[in-house]
C-alpha cells in the first residue's frame, strides 16, 4: 500500500513538473530573449520599434496557436498535437537564431509563438481531463507558482548567456529547452483524453465548439472576470518600470525588489488559495479575489490621484491587487472548464487566447500621458478590476457549477 501510494506521488510529481514546463515554455520565449534586444536591434539594422514587433509577433502567435491547438487536441488527443507542437517549437526556435533581418526574425517569431501556445493550451485541457472542481483549482494554483517564477529567472538566464554568446545563442538555448521538454512530454505525459471522448469532425468540430462556449453564459461569467483580471496585471507589467522609476525615482535595484515583492504577493495568494479552497469552494474565493480587486484598486486610484510620492502609499493598494490575482486566475480556470469536460480544449484555448489578447490591448494604454505620472496605469488597472467583477456579478458567475458531471481520475493533492 505505501508503495502505490509513494508511486502514485511520483506521478503526480511527474506530471506536475512536464506541464508546468509546458506552461512557461511559450512565456518564456517573451522573457528570456529580453536582455538582448537591443544587440539584436544592432545586429539586424532595425530601431526600437521594429525590434519590439519581435515580441508582438509572439504574443499574436501564443494566442493563435491556443485557438488552433486546443480544439484540435479535443479531437486528435492531447499528446499528437503537443508533440508536433514541441518539436514545431525547437525548430522555429533555430529558424530565429539564423534569422539575417528583422522582417523575418517577426515572421520566425510569430510562427515560434504559434508553437508554444500549443503547450500552453494543452496543459490547461490535461488538468481538466484528470482533475474538476476543487481538485482542479488546487493543481492550476500550482502551476501559478511557475506561470509566476519564470519572468524573474528568464531574463537573468537569457543575461547570463550573452557573457558566453550572442542572441542567437538566446535562441538555440530556446531551441535545446523545447526539445527536453518535448522528450519529457514524451516519455511521461500519458494520453489524457480517451478516444470515447473525443470529439468527431476535427478543427470544424472544434470551431463550433469555442463557438458555443463563447455564447454559454457560464462559461463567460467566469472566463471574461479573468481576461480582465489578467489585462490589470499586464497593466502594471507594462507600465511599473516607468511609474517606479521616472515617477516614484526608485532605482533599478529598488524596481527590481517592488517587482519582485508583488510576484511574490501572487504567488502566495495563489497557494493560500490551493490551502483554502476545500474549505471555502472555488466560487468564493474567487469572488473574494475580484471583491479584494475592486476595493484595492479604488484605494490605488485615490493614492495616484492624490499626488503624493510615498512609495510605502503606492505598493500597499498595489501588492493587494495583484495579489487577488492568485484567487481569481486558478479557481476561474477550474469553474469554467467544470462543465465542459469534453470541449476542454476549445475552452483552454478560449481562456488562453482571452489571456494573451488582454495584454496586447491594454499594453499600449498605460503610456498615453507619458512617463510623468502614474494615473493611466493605474485607471486601466482600476477600470479592469471593477470590470472583471461588474462582469462577474452581471453574468450571473454559478456558485452550484456542477463538478459531478464527471468524476476527475483523481484528486490533486
Amino acid at each position: 500500500m505505501a508503495d502505490a501510494e509513494q508511486a502514485s506521488s511520483a506521478q503526480k510529481l511527474r506530471l506536475y513538473f512536464v506541464l508546468a514546463a509546458l506552461t512557461v515554455l511559450g512565456p518564456f520565449a517573451i522573457d528570456m530573449y529580453l536582455p538582448g534586444l537591443p544587440g539584436l536591434a544592432r545586429d539586424l539594422h532595425a530601431g526600437e520599434s521594429a525590434s519590439q514587433l519581435t515580441l508582438t509577433a509572439c504574443l499574436i502567435g501564443l494566442a493563435l496557436g491556443q485557438l488552433v491547438a486546443g480544439p484540435l487536441s479535443d479531437s486528435l488527443g492531447r499528446r499528437r498535437p503537443l508533440l508536433v507542437g514541441l518539436a514545431a517549437y525547437a525548430a522555429t526556435s533555430l529558424l530565429c537564431a539564423l534569422a539575417t533581418s528583422i522582417e523575418l526574425l517577426v515572421a520566425f517569431r510569430l510562427l515560434q509563438g504559434l508553437a508554444g501556445g500549443v503547450g500552453v493550451v494543452i496543459a490547461t485541457a490535461v488538468v481538466r481531463d484528470r482533475y474538476n472542481g476543487a481538485a482542479a483549482a488546487k493543481f492550476f494554483s500550482l502551476l501559478m507558482l511557475a506561470v509566476m517564477i519564470s519572468p524573474l529567472f528568464a531574463p537573468t538566464v537569457g543575461g547570463a548567456l550573452l557573457r558566453v554568446t550572442s542572441w542567437h545563442g538566446i535562441f538555440v538555448a530556446l531551441a535545446a529547452v523545447g526539445v527536453v521538454v518535448a522528450v519529457a512530454a514524451w516519455a511521461a505525459l500519458p494520453e489524457t483524453l480517451p478516444l470515447a471522448r473525443r470529439r468527431a469532425g476535427g478543427l470544424g468540430a472544434g470551431l463550433a465548439s469555442m463557438k458555443h462556449l463563447i455564447t454559454d453564459r457560464m462559461f463567460l461569467s467566469f472566463a471574461l472576470p479573468a481576461c480582465l483580471m489578467n489585462g490589470a496585471t499586464l497593466a502594471y507589467v507594462s507600465g511599473s518600470a516607468f511609474v517606479f522609476q521616472q515617477v516614484y525615482g526608485a532605482s533599478p535595484q529598488t524596481y527590481g525588489f517592488l517587482f519582485a515583492l508583488n510576484g511574490l504577493a501572487l504567488v502566495v495568494s495563489s497557494q493560500v488559495n490551493r490551502a483554502l479552497v476545500d474549505r471555502f469552494s472555488p466560487y468564493g474565493l474567487m469572488r473574494f479575489g475580484l471583491i479584494a480587486a475592486a476595493v484595492a484598486g479604488v484605494a490605488l486610484l485615490a493614492v495616484a490621484l492624490s499626488g503624493t510620492h510615498s512609495l510605502i502609499a503606492l505598493m500597499v493598494p498595489l501588492v493587494a491587487t495583484i495579489a487577488s490575482f492568485g484567487f481569481v486566475a486558478p479557481n476561474s480556470s477550474a469553474l469554467a472548464l467544470s462543465e465542459h469536460g469534453d470541449e476542454a480544449g476549445a475552452g483552454s484555448a478560449l481562456l488562453g487566447s482571452l489571456r494573451f489578447a488582454s495584454g496586447a490591448v491594454v499594453a499600449p494604454l498605460v503610456g498615453v500621458a507619458g512617463p510623468s505620472t502614474a494615473v493611466p496605469m493605474v485607471v486601466v488597472m482600476v477600470t479592469l478590476a471593477l470590470g472583471a467583477t461588474a462582469g462577474f456579478v452581471a453574468l450571473g458567475g454559478h456558485r452550484d457549477a456542477n463538478f459531478a458531471e464527471e468524476p476527475p481520475a483523481e484528486q490533486a493533492a
